[in-house]
């Protein structure tokens, strides 16, 4: 019978590269997947919803380009063509994980793949009828969409007037009016696709403000900016209902019905653990999600668990990290995650990203911090290419060690400058030794040195 000397369940950003990084590193690999490898990253999530995003910022850069001196005539917006790019996108970069697996070796099984327990030669996973032999298993069976206990909601569902990040993706034409039911991330990025587009939007949100966790004066901004394009929310409301063509919730004590064509649950997601057979290696939990040390090992030896799956952080990037720290492990390098400088990111337009401690988390932990924040009109490259953006810069800064811990940031290629204060936080560089960074000019980047010296 063949061994391998690892077994990884689950094909997304986690699993992939731990499959790709372990045979690199001379294992003999085999990776289950049971629809399509790259996940949900991949498939329905990260990829794809930058594709639509794309498109969505052309037709309205287009729209609005009078106030820069351009007209645009004609401008339409063609939502069949943008779905039929997307599917492009995703298949050649699912192929291209494909060709990888092969490159290095890697067996892939396209299939449900079931724990069945301990074997003599260590695990054994059941796919497709057949039983694998692995020395070490990697769990990494992702996230699935959470589904609240409302009356109506299953049945909406069902009939497709309620869909979840992966029928939306997919959705043939607009809708005339679409309700978001939760207003985190991934819910907020959706709603701005359709906005943006024409789409009146209304999001309902249980919490008194967007956007999860992400600083509050960052989630007016995006507030502020979101109801000037076709968004309407509702904040501190609760779902009651969902009927056939409305939704019922509650604001401030009283029941509202709010009729729509279409309603998109965003409501959060959960590791997706259920029904794999990790009872079998009685591996301890904390509730859906596997528990996990800081090398990504489990409570039972030779067994990991990587990305969403251990419910840490619910991000690709995060997953790709664990995975590499996990072989690591596997090959007897020392490597541990460092949780709190993974950077973070909403690609809306305006965009926010950050990364470390925010001034009160900061706090919580003990430190003497300090918080400079500086409007994003200090860069020349970023007032010459908005209209009025309202963005803004926030650096976090321990007073004690003399370190940054953490940078918050909204407005334009947020996203792409994050990785810089995400290196300056990793290698806890100190103030003066960032000053003397040069940085490109004029670029909105320059935001960062401008804001360290305002410290």
């Amino acid at each position: 019978m063949e061994i391998f000397d690892l077994l990884v369940i689950g094909g997304g950003p986690g699993g992939y590269l731990c499959a790709e990084r372990a045979a690199q590193g001379g294992l003999k690999v085999a990776l289950f997947e049971k629809r399509a490898l790259g996940g949900t990253c991949l498939n329905e999530g990260c990829i794809p919803t930058k594709t639509l995003l794309n498109s969505s910022k052309m037709y309205r850069h287009a729209k609005e380009s009078e106030a820069y001196g351009v007209t645009a005539t004609g401008v339409a917006f063609d939502h069949a063509k943008v779905i039929e790019r997307k599917n492009k996108v995703v298949k050649a970069l699912v192929s291209g994980v494909g060709a990888t697996m092969s490159a290095n070796k890697v067996t892939v099984i396209t299939g449900d793949a079931v724990i069945e327990g301990r074997a003599d030669e260590g695990f054994a996973v059941k796919a497709n009828g057949e039983t694998y032999t692995g020395r070490r298993l990697a769990v990494a069976s992702g996230s699935e969409t959470v589904v609240p206990p409302v009356p109506g909601l299953k049945e909406g569902l069902a009939r497709g007037f309620v869909v979840t990040n992966r029928e939306v993706l997919d959705l043939k034409e607009l809708p005339k009016e679409l309700v978001v039911i939760g207003g985190g991330v991934i819910g907020l990025e959706m709603a701005y696709y359709f906005a943006s587009v024409g789409v009146p939007v209304t999001v309902i949100e249980m919490m008194p403000k967007i956007a999860g966790a992400t600083d509050p004066e960052i989630c007016k901004v995006l507030t502020d900016s979101f109801e000037k394009r076709n968004m309407t929310f509702k904040l501190s409301c609760k779902v009651l209902e969902i009927k056939e063509k409305s939704v019922i919730y509650e604001e401030n004590g009283e029941k509202k019905e709010l009729a729509c064509d279409k309603v998109l649950l965003s409501a959060g997601r959960r590791p997706a653990t259920a029904g794999i057979g990790l009872e079998t290696l009685n591996v301890q939990m904390d509730r859906a999600a596997i528990v996990t040390d800081r090398h990504m090992c489990t409570t039972v030896q030779n067994v990991y668990a990587i990305g969403d799956c251990n419910g840490k952080s619910m991000l690709a990037h995060t997953a790709y990290r664990e995975a590499e720290v996990a072989v690591n492990h596997m090959l007897g390098k020392h490597d541990e995650m460092r949780y709190n400088v993974i950077p973070a990111v909403i690609y809306t337009d305006p965009e926010v990203a950050s990364v470390g401690y925010s001034k009160a988390d900061a706090e919580k932990q003990g430190m003497t911090v300090k918080e400079v924040k500086l409007p994003m009109s200090y860069a020349g490259r970023y007032l010459a290419e908005t209209n009025g953006g309202k963005g803004f810069i926030k650096l976090v800064v321990d007073t004690d060690r003399n370190r940054l811990v953490g940078c918050h940031m909204v407005g334009s290629y947020a996203s792409e400058i994050i990785m810089t204060a995400t290196m300056m936080v990793d290698t806890e560089m100190n103030p003066e030794r960032l000053k003397k960074l040069v940085f490109p000019h004029p670029t909105v980047a320059e935001m960062i040195r401008e804001a360290i010296f305002h410290i």
